[in-house]
């Protein structure tokens, strides 16, 4: 039975401990060969052994791509909650180089020795149930209820959940009896036995009870990969199966994959020649052999293939069976193990029918073309961090693009870099700080590049920067009709100048050319002020903003009050350079507006105030947001907005100080055409009607613009505040690259009628 899995090869290592570091070069050694996974022992009763875990870790750490893996790592002796979160944390460290190969245990005596319960064979087999349902609600970092199991063996009792891992870690169960094996078939995603402790017939045997079983519970078998530990002999000449010259070692193993269903051959040997055949020779070999004989029978890839309990989550007006064949392999459905992780957006919940996950422009063109022949919504996602959140949706196709997250440094002599639209700009300022470089990036380093680079990018360095709009020199885009465009100045002039505002209007933008500031260590100030005079304080700050250098940008976030406690006003303050005199002097000034309750301040890279973060979304209220652009925070738009912020309508309220070199461009300059504001105030409710009613009544008649990733408001209008004498020239570009209207879920504009 060939389950289409894709053939992957490894080793199977000893971790002695008389020379540490043998283990670690075999592995190195094994990676050099083209093997794709390590693996160890895990005896942790051996004193002769270096421990698994400490060893993996080293391991990974050492390397650049294979996966490791425990084989099997001794579960009565890791407590599963503990185990999820190593796994989970080694993942991340590694980049998803991590799989979880654990077993019931064996040498009682010696796990008994060591303080292990000792179990019966049966009880065992419930224990390893209990663990693997621990481990996966702690790595379920999306849901929100603590996790309770009540085991007979293992059990939290409301433990915290998280981290998540940084892929889906598969789960492989060593197992040779009817009862593990069914368990392997229920919760499990790989049997790893080894072929020396297994008689004839005993591969067909565990296949037909794992299928059987799977079967059982709505799953398809293939989704359960088939591992096997060999052994044996490369020689000259031949001496039995596993024991002779390469060609036949990659006959023999061709026939397990064909005949057996192994997708993944792990050798046990500590010799490196061995590893260096295996990797270089024999694994070339089979699968170019399974290959062949896979294209003439047609077998369906074991990825592509889809669990019963998937299957009727299906939802309606998506023909799933036509999904690309490109894109197939990653797609994800409500019901994959991997849909709570990607479904929902930082600030929206969501439950679209299909994710799709392209690598590289042509597979966007492909999911693009196949979104538009389904009927139900579409959305484009870079970072999912939009207060938007219409890169997600219920029951529509999203288009992810977090794999296209490159960070290549184009031009040194200009900081020309070009960013995936996929790429964090967290990511973007680690990347860029070892070169003295930095791009103003808003306040948080999850956002996603597409999405802010496109739409404006009023950050913590904009009066000394500008928007991050004001410094994109070009960009790829896959256009409505499947086209693959660069936009430049030069090159369809006219996107270009679309892109740096409305992108997500014209286009899925790939990546974009971005120049940098040089910039080596800022001053970064945390500043928290007695609000009590809210609108007095306001109009101070903002005095004390606009008479400031450029180099000062300072973002400002109103607290209610508390009992017996005074309404707040927490400040975050870039100073971007490293003279710290001088940025004492400023924020000095920013501190008049009102009493000190707290002062922190840092000089540190801006890689430091733009951190990298990326928790697990669960929706988070999906809040009602409104935003404004002022020129002068003067008495009566400060009253207006004080009176906002004690209103109840808003929970969360913001004024991010913009101009300065934002105010270097003239309004038609790109699509984004507010030049001259100095303030951009928000606010953040829980209802839009509520929010609307307060926000229309008391700020929206002082206000001169909005900027639409910080708005929900939908209603048209609001079009025309955002892109004001813009709007005219963008409906023609909208119908010049989208006259169907296909990129309509996130403010859409209307195509000019000629």
């Amino acid at each position: 039975m060939d389950y289409g899995h894709d053939l992957t090869f490894g080793a199977f290592l000893t971790p002695d401990n008389r020379d540490p570091q043998g283990p670690v070069r075999l592995a190195q050694e094994s990676e050099a060969a083209g093997l794709d996974l390590v693996t160890f022992q895990d005896h942790p009763y051996q004193p002769a052994f270096l421990d698994t875990w400490t060893l993996m870790s080293w391991v990974a750490a050492s390397t650049e791509r294979v996966t490791v893996s425990g084989n099997v790592l001794n579960v009565p002796l890791r407590p599963p909650a503990v185990l999820a979160r190593a796994a989970a944390s080694l993942d991340l460290l590694s980049g998803g180089r991590f799989a979880l190969g654990i077993g019931a245990g064996g040498f009682w005596d010696a796990i008994a020795a060591m303080g292990g319960d000792r179990l019966t064979p049966g009880e065992s087999v419930t224990a390893l149930g209990e663990a693997i349902e621990i481990i996966r609600g702690i790595w379920d970092a999306g849901e929100r209820a603590v996790l309770k199991v009540d085991g007979a063996h293992h059990r939290v009792a409301g433990a915290k959940r998280g981290p998540a891992p940084a892929h889906d870690i598969p789960i492989w169960v060593g197992a040779y009896k009817p009862r593990l094996q069914r368990l392997i078939a229920r919760r499990a995603d790989g049997w790893l036995p080894s072929l020396s402790y297994l008689r004839d017939g005993d591969l067909k045997t565990g296949n037909t009870i794992i299928d059987e079983a799977a079967g059982e519970a709505g799953r398809d078998p293939a989704r359960i990969r088939r591992l096997l530990n060999i052994a044996g002999r490369i020689s000259a000449v031949s001496d039995g199966p596993l024991h002779g010259p390469a060609d036949q070692w990659a006959e023999e193993l061709a026939a397990l994959a064909l005949d057996d269903g192994i997708g993944t051959f792990i050798l046990a040997s500590d010799d490196p020649e061995d590893l260096r055949t295996f990797g270089e020779e024999i694994a070339p070999a089979v699968r170019e052999a399974v290959a062949r004989e896979r294209g003439t029978s047609g077998t369906l890839p074991a990825a592509a293939r889809r669990e019963r309990a998937v299957l009727a989550r299906r939802r309606d007006g998506i023909d799933y069976e036509r999904v690309p064949a490109s894109l197939a392999s990653r797609a994800v459905e409500p019901g994959d193990a991997a849909f709570g992780s990607l479904r929902h957006n930082y600030l929206r919940a969501g439950s679209p029918g299909l994710i799709l996950r392209p690598a590289n422009p042509g597979q966007i063109v492909d999911g693009l073309a196949y979104a538009r022949t389904q009927d139900v919504p579409l959305g484009i996602r870079s970072g999912r961090h939009g207060i938007s959140g219409r890169s997600t949706n219920d029951g529509g196709i999203v288009l992810d693009l977090g794999a296209l997250d490159t960070v290549e440094v184009v031009d040194p002599a200009t900081r020309r870099v070009r960013l995936g639209a996929g790429a964090r700009w967290g990511q973007v300022a680690r990347a860029l700080a070892p070169r003295g470089w930095a791009i103003s990036s808003g306040d948080y380093g999850g956002v996603g590049v597409g999405g802010l680079a496109t739409t404006g990018g009023i950050g913590l360095l904009g009066r000394a920067y500008g928007l991050t709009v004001d410094h994109v020199v070009a960009a790829e885009v896959v256009t409505a009709d499947g086209r693959i465009l660069r936009a430049s100045p030069e090159e369809n002039p006219d996107l270009f100048w679309g892109l740096r505002g409305a992108g997500g209007n014209l286009g899925v933008v790939t990546w974009v050319e971005v120049e940098a500031m040089e910039l080596g260590d800022v001053v970064f100030s945390q500043l928290t002020l007695d609000a009590s005079d809210t609108s007095g304080l306001l109009q101070r700050w903002g005095s004390a903003v606009e008479a400031a250098p450029r180099e000062l940008t300072s973002f400002l976030i109103l607290g209610g009050a508390r009992a017996g406690q005074p309404a707040t006003a927490h400040l975050m303050s870039v100073y971007a350079g490293s003279d710290t005199d001088a940025a004492v002097r400023e924020l000095e000034r920013l501190a008049e507006a009102g009493p000190v309750l707290d002062h922190r301040g840092y000089l540190m890279p801006y890689a430091g105030v733009i951190q990298e973060g990326d928790a697990p979304y669960t929706g988070g209220g999906s809040p009602s947001v409104r935003s404004g652009l002022v020129t002068r925070l003067d008495a009566e738009t400060a009253d207006a907005y004080a009176a906002l912020a004690r209103s109840g309508a808003s929970y969360f309220t913001q004024i991010r100080a913009t101009g300065g070199a934002a105010h270097d461009l003239p309004p038609d300059a790109t699509a984004y055409p507010h030049r001259h504001q100095n303030f951009l105030l928000s606010a953040m409710g829980a209802a839009q009607p509520a929010l609307d009613t307060a926000w229309d009544a008391l700020v929206a008649p002082h206000t001169d613009g909005l900027y639409l990733s910080l708005d929900t408001d939908t209603r048209p209008e609001r079009l025309h505040d955002a892109f004001a004498a813009n709007l005219d020239r963008l409906r023609r570009v909208k119908r010049a690259y989208d006259p169907a209207n296909v990129f309509n879920g996130n403010f859409p504009i209307p195509p000019a009628d000629h």
